[in-house]
């Protein structure tokens, strides 16, 4: 097998890194490593794929550069005469595994975690993520370990190929029983790692770039109308608990906010002109948002001294879904979930379909039905971004039947 030296960059007018290269035929893959030195490619030969020895363009680390090529071409044959000999495979991971030990890497060991918790910790530390992202990272690596353990596929850097991607591609969708808009979410916080980790010379192994994350599809979303509400704000609930979580949903519909947002009111943030000035929680970069009070959003507020009895996320989606139930809304609704290609259909009562979020979509929904302008309505919601804002919108039934009955009626 043919081995080689070549520049990252040979057109480059700063030093650019040397790398070691050679191809398996088995794999058809190409094998690339960096030697971790850099030169001019003015310093460089490229007939021999050596740094120049004589003449005026002769770097001042010639020798050094010179001597750590040594090192991979005695690196390279060691494990290609120990492969002959029949005492190991002789392929790109095991090859990688080598130069990683010979040229004191990360262990590989535990190499590929190892440098996921440094990708981690620094983000952290930077103050670049917020605690939501944090906890999506800690749900990737469990689900790396995860389809480590159960498809017994070792994740090393030089492991991160075609057969990575199709195997995991079948963990997520088979054994998991995840649908695209997660898998497609996952594949995009995947990647992100990797080109961290590409950047930051622990991985150069760039096969990752071609895996497809999938387009996100819009799937059906359940809406609360105007009417519903009313229902609601009618109903007397028998427990001191259900009465709090219906008040604290019906808040949500009548200001469009995030559920986690609801923890951050207090009187302070109440302008004279009854209207919430709440600094943007997500993207603290935004300038605070200024979301009005209808009477009735100001009575459930004032109800609680202007402190909303906030529970769990998973607590208050729980006992949404009885509140609806209260209200009498449990007629089945069909839906549809994506997994590849391949759509699933399914059947559930209304209210089993209920969490925090809706609270959300039904004020956009309810506020586009009557026919708010969508700069307004976004500047309440905090939404920048037209595509994500439009996934919030369901078009119901009635604004469906209202709209044939305004064309045709007259025919």
């Amino acid at each position: 097998m043919k081995y080689s030296f070549y520049l990252r960059n040979s057109k480059s007018e700063t030093e650019t890194l040397i790398l070691f290269s050679c191809y398996f035929n088995q794999e058809k893959k190409k094998f690339v490593y960096s030697t971790q030195k850099s030169i001019l490619p003015s310093h460089w030969d490229f007939i021999n794929k050596r740094p120049n020895k004589t003449g005026k363009l002769v770097s001042k680390n010639q020798l050094a550069i010179s001597k750590k090529i040594r090192d991979f071409e005695d690196a390279f044959q060691l494990i290609k005469s120990r492969s002959e000999l029949g005492e190991l495979e002789f392929d790109s991971s095991t090859l990688k595994e080598h130069f990683d030990k010979v040229f004191e890497r990360v262990s590989m060991a535990s190499s590929f975690f190892e440098v996921f918790d440094k990708f981690t910790q620094e983000k952290i530390k930077l103050k670049e993520w917020k605690k939501s992202t944090i906890k999506r990272y800690k749900n990737i690596k469990n689900l790396l370990i995860e389809f480590e353990r159960v498809y017994n596929y070792k994740l090393t850097f030089g492991k991160i190929n075609k057969k990575f991607f199709t195997e995991f591609t079948d963990f997520c969708y088979e054994y998991k029983n995840h649908y695209t808009n997660t898998f497609s979410r996952n594949v995009g916080l995947f990647k992100t790692f990797m080109f961290w980790s590409l950047k930051n010379g622990y991985a150069y192994n760039d096969s990752f770039i071609t895996f497809k994350k999938p387009q996100r599809v819009l799937t059906r979303e359940e809406v609360l109308s105007l009417e519903q509400l009313v229902e609601i704000c009618n109903t007397n609930f028998e427990t001191e608990h259900l009465q709090k979580v219906a008040d604290t949903f019906v808040f949500q519909c009548l200001t469009g906010m995030r559920y986690g947002e609801l923890k951050l009111i207090n009187k302070r943030l109440i302008t004279p002109s009854n209207c919430i000035l709440l600094k943007e929680e997500k993207n603290s970069n935004k300038i605070p948002r200024l979301i009005p009070l209808s009477k009735l959003a100001l009575s459930i507020l004032k109800k609680y001294d202007y402190q909303l009895p906030v529970i769990s996320n998973q607590k208050q989606n729980d006992a949404i879904k009885e509140v609806i139930a209260k209200v009498g809304l449990t007629h089945d609704v069909e839906y549809s979930r994506l997994k590849g290609v391949v759509q699933q259909r399914f059947i559930k009562p209304f209210n089993k379909r209920i969490g925090t979020h809706t609270a959300r979509r039904s004020f956009i929904t309810i506020m586009r039905n009557k026919g708010i302008a969508d700069k307004t309505i976004m500047s309440i919601s905090g939404h920048t971004d037209i595509k994500s804002f439009n996934q919030y919108h369901q078009v119901d039934n009635t604004a469906r039947i209202n709209a044939v009955n305004s064309v045709f009626d007259n025919l």
